[in-house]
């Protein structure tokens, strides 16, 4: 889903008198319409492999986690889930609603409460293992190691607890400017380094080990004249590649570094507030206006555009194969392909919105609706 919600309390005036997005608007009267699906003769099939529910989403995003042929799931209600090839393992109830989705690392479960509690549940059984007060709201999925939990605070803070016993290790925190989106996007836990954008385009590598800052890449540099306009926050999660780290940001660039040297391998113009994803050959971002881009991963040169979903509120892209697969707010889930960006499948997941974007699944992806409903896919 789209993830433009902004903290407004310094800028309600300026929100209101923006015509530039309407998503940006929490006092519009009436959501635009959205494109009507276009036909097109399919080159591909989306088969569903299995379904589940886990409840639903609310006003919050839930993204499952995999480990190998493990899904793990939770919904705004309480229940948290283990299932394996469809099967159900484990099922516990958090006894209170819950804010973000399941990470998980195949030992430990994390979890975290509307009301800033992380709670990490055996992975193999279900059972609690330890509960941490944050003391903030949370609204993305935890990223686990066998060592570490890293929880993102909407306030931007990273707090980093004990895979082992949840006590807390560091807490890594840098200016906000006055103005953001809502952060719905986790962090990447890679080895050594944690991983994270932040708002003003800035992506961060900080030190797992004691949450120092080692080095900040500008993905983009806010401009404009007004708070509003120099939104330039990194959305997304970054993605990682054998020696490259790419981001997109909000009203700024899309950019891809080199992990050996932090130097910018290129950078160009976007506009983003889900994120993107890459491979060896494409770097593919879903921008503002829901449609779809192919990017030469190695130059930022534009190679495809598919523009056909306006007003659909296209999620964060994932490449599966030769296919990019894509979420939008009528629970469609749509796959195009890698080469071209013509539309190759199309499947309706469930009545409500794709709440979390497509996320790798053995040879496949998972999503999950709002409604609450998983649903395992293979692209044949």
């Amino acid at each position: 889903m789209k993830l433009a919600s902004l903290r407004v309390v310094p800028l309600v005036a300026a929100i209101i008198l923006a015509t530039g997005c309407s998503s940006l608007n929490p006092f519009a009267s009436a959501k635009p319409k959205p494109a009507e699906l276009v036909d097109f003769k399919p080159s591909a099939e989306l088969v569903a492999l299995w379904s589940a529910d886990i409840g639903e989403s609310g006003a919050y995003v839930f993204q499952p986690a995999v480990v190998g042929e493990s899904v793990y799931a939770a919904g705004e209600g309480g229940d948290v889930a283990r299932f394996d090839s469809g099967r159900q393992v484990w099922r516990v109830d958090a006894d209170t609603r819950l804010s973000a989705g399941v990470g998980s690392d195949g030992r430990i479960a994390v979890v975290v409460t509307a009301s800033g509690i992380a709670v990490a549940y055996d992975a193999d059984n279900g059972s609690e293992r330890w509960r941490a007060t944050i003391g903030a709201e949370v609204l993305a999925q935890p990223a686990v190691s066998s060592d570490l939990v890293v929880l993102r605070a909407s306030d931007n803070r990273l707090i980093a607890l004990s895979a082992r016993d949840g006590s807390r290790r560091w807490i890594y925190q840098r200016a906000n400017p006055p103005l953001a989106l809502r952060n719905f996007s986790g962090v990447v836990l890679e080895g050594s380094v944690v991983l994270a954008g932040f708002p003003g385009g800035k992506l961060v590598v900080i030190n797992a080990a004691n949450g120092g800052a080692i080095t900040e890449l500008s993905v983009a540099v806010p401009r404009g004249s007004t708070e509003l306009e120099r939104v330039a926050d990194v959305a997304g999660t970054p993605v990682v590649g054998r020696r490259e780290v790419c981001a997109v940001s909000y009203q700024g660039r899309a950019a891809c570094f080199d992990t050996s040297n932090g130097n910018a391998l290129w950078a160009r113009d976007f506009s983003s507030s889900v994120g993107m994803d890459r491979d060896a050959r494409f770097a593919v971002i879903t921008d503002e206006g829901d449609a779809v881009h192919a990017l030469d991963v190695y130059s930022g040169a534009s190679v495809w555009k598919q523009d056909s979903m306006a007003r659909r509120a296209v999620s964060r892209p994932l490449i599966v194969g030769d296919h990019v697969v894509v979420g939008d707010v009528e629970g469609y889930v749509h796959a195009l392909s890698r080469d071209s960006g013509a539309f190759a499948a199309r499947a309706r997941a469930g009545d409500g919105p794709l709440s979390a974007p497509p996320l790798a699944y053995g040879r496949g992806f998972i999503v999950q609706g709002r409604d609450g409903e998983i649903t395992a896919y293979e692209l044949r």
